[in-house]
């Protein structure tokens, strides 16, 4: 029997701290946020703050997916828009007494990261999925995949491409099912290699 469609929608303004929720949760077992927060004993808080950092400040709820599971976000997918997929310098110095909260001793390796992920970035113009995932009890329900394919109906329509980058090998053929295809492979160190991938519109 079929299942019945996945509903999806935007976020709402007031869904900031419901998106950071559902990010914070997904992430715990991430190999870059582990990469990151070293300390298991802490990283949910961590990533609690990191997440309540990163949705207070992106950008516009309505260009993030949430999928729902009964009735309820369950997944979130958070997208910057063509030309938006870098952080100004002069937004992360507005930002940085939040961002020693949020990283605490690790904010000098989130930014070597960011700085990594900035240099192997493609520069033409796209959708960047920035950050998707999905409760860990609802995963393997199809929500995250729901999630993304959401915005990418809205990648197809405007003929514009979309890239991410993933240090999850097990996301890899999500991603290429959807279309996405690796472009370039780096490590940051002998514990964490991340794939750059982009889907052309179609």
């Amino acid at each position: 029997m079929q299942r019945p469609p996945i509903p999806v929608r935007p976020a709402a303004a007031d869904e900031r701290g419901v998106t950071a929720a559902v990010l914070a949760r997904a992430f715990i077992d991430d190999p870059a946020m582990a990469w990151l927060f070293r300390d298991a004993r802490h990283r949910a808080e961590r990533l609690r703050r990191f997440f309540g950092l990163i949705t207070r400040v992106d950008g516009d709820p309505a260009l993030w997916t949430l999928a729902l599971d009964g009735g309820r976000p369950a997944a979130a997918a958070m997208w910057r828009p063509p030309g938006a997929w870098a952080t100004p310098t002069s937004a992360m110095l507005r930002l940085l007494p939040a961002m020693i909260h949020a990283f605490g001793l690790s904010l000098p390796r989130a930014l070597a990261l960011q700085n990594r992920l900035e240099a192997h970035h493609p520069a033409a113009p796209h959708w960047y999925l920035q950050f998707v995932g999905c409760e860990p009890a609802a995963q393997g329900k199809g929500l995250g995949g729901a999630a993304i394919r959401d915005r990418l109906a809205t990648c197809d329509a405007q003929r514009l491409p979309a890239a991410l980058e993933t240090a999850t090998p097990g996301n890899l053929g999500l991603y290429q099912a959807l279309g996405f295809v690796i472009t370039d492979t780096f490590a940051i160190d002998d514990s964490l290699t991340f794939w750059t991938m982009w889907r052309d519109p179609r």
